[in-house]
């Protein structure tokens, strides 16, 4: 039979007057612990949400890997590129972690009506492109529907843009395209999107790809770059700079050279930011942790204190230092066991509060989203319970010491 086991029992859970022993010190150090992980749950929870969802905007508009143009400036008006299906097939699609491709073009433009203009990036897309992003995001109409046998005039833009320039589904507009002089273009509306990611929602309208040949001049096979899609995120830049040294070696029948960039090249600063977040989540654990521990240490040294008499006692009776300090650590265990119960409470109920109800709401103009995004994942919860309660009972291993420094002699006199 463990005594220590059975003794921390007795005086943590005795229902007499005993048991109470120094409540507001045992309520502090429970509530600490308790409001301490939930804000590690709700902090690593929001952090890794708010990160999904704005990676997934970005790659929304771009994708995970485009290759372009090896002289691509970062202009939206590109120089041309013809990726031939033995490339596409041969190359592009058999590198690992690649899961589908989808060819575009991009052409600078003004956005007319009778009221007002502004500047567009009209992006052209074929049938092979991933509609599901924007599905998602669609707030009125549909999706373009583009064909190969015939060219398409019908267009999705953003919110932003129906607002300022007062269009809806269904309405036309013309548009103006600098090549060779000015050339215009009537468009019809087939849908409206919106997803709160405001520099690319003021910029891009989609069309069919073959608008877009014809007002560069191309030919049927030449593209701005293609899109590429990977299965798994985590192996993203692995296959990047598989793909870039693949493509750096061959030409189209032009003799242009290809490059291979990931979102993370093509944005930089967006994913270096989204980075930084990382180590806002780190600095809030541990001031969290400090915090919880040092209530916890607090509470241990005036169950200590309370507890000399019977410590003295258990001296005379021959338990050693050992034993006795075990007691109190499985006091703690209790204390700590209870405060992590309440905390997984309060953290995963605001958790699934706010990611079912949406209670919560941000300015999407500064955040990006219009909701605080929740992502909760088990394996995280588990981690951080795991971590807070061995990081709290190793922080309690110094104080328990104390219990050395009682003297039966002085303790059993105590009153």
């Amino acid at each position: 039979m463990n005594t220590e086991f059975f003794i921390a029992k007795r005086i943590y859970f005795s229902k007499d007057g005993e048991k109470k022993v120094s409540p507001p010190a045992i309520r502090i150090a429970m509530t600490s612990i308790a409001l301490g992980l939930a804000v590690m749950i709700l902090s690593v929870a929001i952090v890794i949400g708010f990160k999904q969802e704005v990676r997934k905007k970005i790659i929304g508009f771009g994708s995970h890997i485009q290759i372009s143009d090896f002289s691509n400036n970062n202009s939206y008006e590109s120089f041309p590129i013809i990726l031939s299906d033995s490339i596409i097939d041969h190359v592009i699609l058999s590198t690992p972690n690649v899961a589908h491709i989808q060819l575009y073009a991009t052409k600078p433009g003004i956005m007319k009506t009778d009221e007002d203009f502004m500047g567009i990036v009209l992006k052209g897309v074929g049938t092979d492109y991933d509609w599901n992003f924007f599905k998602q995001n669609l707030i009125e109409g549909s999706v373009p529907q583009i064909s190969n046998d015939s060219t398409s005039s019908l267009v999705l833009i953003s919110r932003i843009m129906s607002q300022k320039m007062h269009l809806d589904a269904g309405d036309s507009f013309l548009s103006f395209f600098i090549q060779d002089g000015v050339r215009a273009r009537k468009f019809y509306i087939s849908g409206i999107y919106e997803t709160n990611f405001s520099e690319y929602d003021k910029l891009f309208i989609l069309s069919d790809i073959k608008q877009v040949r014809r007002l560069n001049q191309w030919e049927s096979d030449q593209v701005s770059g293609a899109e590429i899609l990977v299965k798994n995120y985590d192996k993203l830049d692995e296959t990047a700079e598989s793909l870039y040294y693949e493509m750096s070696m061959l030409k189209d029948r032009n003799g242009n050279s290809f490059l291979a960039q990931s979102i993370k090249q093509l944005n930089p600063e967006m994913f270096s930011w989204l980075g930084i977040l990382d180590t806002n989540v780190v600095v809030i654990i541990i001031l969290m942790l400090a915090v919880a521990g040092f209530s916890m240490i607090s509470g241990l040294l005036i169950i200590i204190l309370e507890r000399a008499n019977m410590i003295g006692i258990l001296k005379v009776l021959g338990e050693n230092n050992t034993s006795i300090r075990r007691i109190f650590l499985y006091i703690a265990a209790f204390i700590i066991g209870k405060g992590l119960f309440w905390g997984n409470l309060i953290g995963l109920g605001i958790g699934l509060l706010q990611q079912q109800y949406e209670i919560i709401k941000l300015d999407p103009s500064s955040y990006y989203v219009s909701s605080v995004p929740i992502e909760l994942n088990i394996w995280h919860v588990i981690l951080i319970n795991t971590g807070t309660l061995l990081l709290s009972l190793l922080m309690l291993l110094g104080p328990s010491y104390l219990v050395a420094r009682i003297l039966p002699a002085k303790s059993i006199r105590f009153d």
